[in-house]
């Protein structure tokens, strides 16, 4: 007789309806498991391992509600194994032993055994070592979970007879399709109740999820008990995610209307309503990427080199969002909104490129001036190539009286700095850079 029965038998009807969403919807098949393509994909190694039943001792490690145990149940499903669940908050050294001891009886049987330990984070270095004789001999098949990074958690000499397998947070359209099944599915899902639920509402659910499909689950179903009538109402949704519901259309009116009134505001250096307006996008679930992409043009279009650090603060907090997502990443954001809204103002580096595009278009493309061509051969010397060139570390003040315009743009001004921030000492600077070439001239 087996310490666990491995094989429960399948709950009734009524039983089923008193267990959790999230426990209800765990996928049977894994064509049906959602997310983790990186590691599950056709052709991804641990799809292969599984799919030739020739799996070995892993780690998941990844943040909560993202599959891990999920993921473990259907290994063992998929690879004919005896599936042995395993707890490290409730378990120690005894029960480790009992667990072991019913593994050796099923190796002596032929029979493979997957141990699954849930949070084996949570030993202690000698419960994780009470693994390890019985990892090596092949008695077990180990799949530990955990949250917390392996290396610091999982003591080495285990960790170096596993392969870990990083899983990363569901995206919120990966969150979106389990809750539309579980709507749909009347078997273990909420299809017999036939609710209609607005694709808004989902994506509402699912960002406010932050990429946990458990906790996903667990809103749904507390949103479906309040709702009347057989539509999911946006009150019951508030109140299940205990935040008001911002609808809002991510490729829709609504959405350009959002960033428009952010740029305006950047633009007119007003940081509370450039705030307000980026605050409003966080909440109702932009792209963080999408938010930084465009607060970098910002920095480029309106401040340009009135600041030029700007661009550098913008670079930065895209690469802090990059780096720690939501919602740490999100204060770099408002930080970034609060500097460019601040910086001086200036759209002279935008206004001149716009010129020299205009020139660029409207006249003929004239040949480079020989003295700014390159001449790497004796003959392209001979064809006058570099002929006139002048360099500039071998002149005063590095100001040679060179023409590097075409002839027919000698004395076009496309740049014409500001009076403002950084630009000031610019404009004062190309002032002498000019003067200098007209005398020179």
């Amino acid at each position: 007789m087996s310490l666990f029965d491995t094989t429960p038998p399948r709950p009734s009807a009524a039983a089923d309806a008193l267990r959790p969403l999230a426990d209800r919807m765990r996928p049977e098949r894994l064509e049906d498991f959602v997310g983790q393509e990186h590691i599950l994909g056709p052709g991804k190694p641990l799809r292969r391992q599984i799919e030739s039943d020739q799996i070995g001792s892993i780690i998941l490690w990844g943040p909560p509600g993202v599959g891990k145990t999920t993921l473990g149940r259907l290994i063992a499903r998929l690879t004919r194994a005896e599936f042995l669940p395993f707890s490290a908050v409730l378990s120690g050294i005894k029960e480790i032993k009992a667990v072991m001891a019913d593994a050796e009886r099923f190796a002596r049987l032929g029979r493979r055994t997957i141990l699954f330990v849930d949070e084996i984070h949570r030993f202690n270095r000698a419960q994780q070592d009470a693994f390890l004789p019985y990892v090596e001999r092949g008695d077990i098949v180990l799949i530990g979970a955990t949250t917390e990074n392996p290396s610091f958690e999982v003591n080495a000499a285990l960790l170096s007879r596993a392969k870990v397998f990083a899983l990363r947070a569901l995206t919120s359209d990966e969150i979106e399709a389990m809750l539309e099944r579980a709507l749909a599915d009347r078997q273990h899902g909420l299809g017999q109740l036939a609710i209609r639920a607005s694709h808004e509402l989902l994506e509402q659910i699912a960002i406010a999820s932050n990429g946990d499909g458990r906790a996903a689950y667990n809103t749904l179903e507390a949103a479906v008990s309040a709702s009347t009538d057989g539509v999911l109402s946006e009150s019951a949704v508030e109140d299940a995610i205990q935040r008001k519901v911002l609808l809002y259309d991510k490729s829709g009116e609504e959405h350009y209307n959002l960033i428009s009134a952010l740029h305006k505001s950047v633009r007119s250096s007003d940081p509370d309503a450039a705030l307000y307006w980026l605050a409003r996008m966080m909440e109702a679930g932009e792209d963080r990427m999408y938010l930084a992409r465009r607060l970098v043009r910002m920095a480029i279009e309106d401040i340009g080199l009135a600041d030029p650090r700007a661009m550098e603060q913008a670079i930065a907090a895209q690469q802090t969002v990059h780096f720690l997502g939501i919602p740490e990443g999100d204060l770099a954001l408002a930080q970034l909104a609060i500097y460019l809204s601040i910086a001086p103002k200036s759209d002279a580096a935008y206004r001149a490129l716009g010129a020299a595009q205009e020139a660029v278009h409207n006249s003929t493309a004239e040949p480079v001036p020989m003295q700014l061509r390159n001449a790497p051969t004796k003959a392209m010397k001979q064809w006058g190539y570099g002929q006139g060139y002048q360099h500039a570390h071998k002149v005063e003040d590095a100001l040679p009286d060179m023409d590097c315009l075409p002839e027919s743009l000698l004395g076009r001004r496309f740049y014409e700095p500001t009076t403002r921030g950084a630009e000031q000492r610019i404009a004062e600077r190309l002032a002498e850079i000019r003067a200098a070439r007209e005398k020179g001239s």
